[in-house]
């Protein structure tokens, strides 16, 4: 039997101090490989620090996350930041583009710490870059400046930054929090497709429609994650 695409058993994070802060209480959580599950939960409730967990940005304090299989917590600093890099991507509500470089080089940039470099490994990271904005319905804005795309046109970009490592889970954070009720249905859209062609998608939105969108929907509030009865 394939190994779920996220395993949290007993995961949680404190925080150190005076008295020490539960950011985030144990749990037990499986995702399984082409799941869409949705997060919602007020502001402070806990969802990003849920999203660091599952993302390898944070490490738990207590319990353990199997990510494909993977018990992350037997790992180094350095296979963890190589792991992430392989199977995670992130889209946040922020679009984080470097303003002063085409659609093409904030996608190349993705891979520029791979252990390839010299001429031929520039090129073949441009390549995939164009291949991923083609794929994101950019292939007539790879040469623009963030400032000139809009909105949406930008949150792909990002999107299409996330895919271009061909990570197997893909963490949304808020990534129409941005965006007007057209260009978020946009965008939307386009995660949906991802889905439709098996990627496991995890996303956060305060908007009920829009954690309305995946197959289920987990309730972060206090720190605690609850999963409602299915729909």
């Amino acid at each position: 039997m394939t190994a779920p695409a996220v395993e949290f058993r007993g995961v949680g994070l404190t925080y150190d101090g005076s008295p020490p802060v539960e950011a985030f209480k144990a749990c037990d959580l499986v995702v399984r490989h082409g799941e869409y599950v949705t997060v919602t939960g007020p502001s402070g409730s806990g969802k990003s620090t849920f999203l660091n967990i599952a993302g390898l940005l944070d490490t738990p304090t207590t319990g353990r996350y199997l990510l494909a299989g993977i018990d992350t917590a037997a790992l180094s600093d350095r296979d963890r930041t190589a792991l992430r890099g392989s199977r995670i991507g992130f889209v946040f509500q922020s679009f984080h583009l470097l303003p002063h470089r085409s659609a093409t080089e904030n996608v190349a940039l993705a891979m520029l710490y791979t252990r390839e470099h010299g001429h031929q490994a520039h090129a073949a990271r441009h390549e995939q870059a164009r291949e991923a904005l083609v794929r994101v319905g950019l292939g007539s804005r790879l040469d623009a400046l963030p400032g000139k795309l809009s909105g949406g046109e930008r949150q792909r970009v990002a999107i299409a930054r996330a895919l271009i490592g061909r990570p197997s889970l893909l963490l949304c954070d808020e990534p129409t929090g941005n965006l007007d009720t057209v260009t978020a249905e946009s965008v939307l859209g386009l995660i949906d497709e991802l889905h439709s062609h098996g990627m496991t998608i995890i996303l956060i939105s305060h908007d009920p429609e829009v954690a309305a969108r995946g197959q289920r929907t987990l309730t972060i509030r206090d720190g605690a994650l609850t999963e409602p009865a299915a729909r």
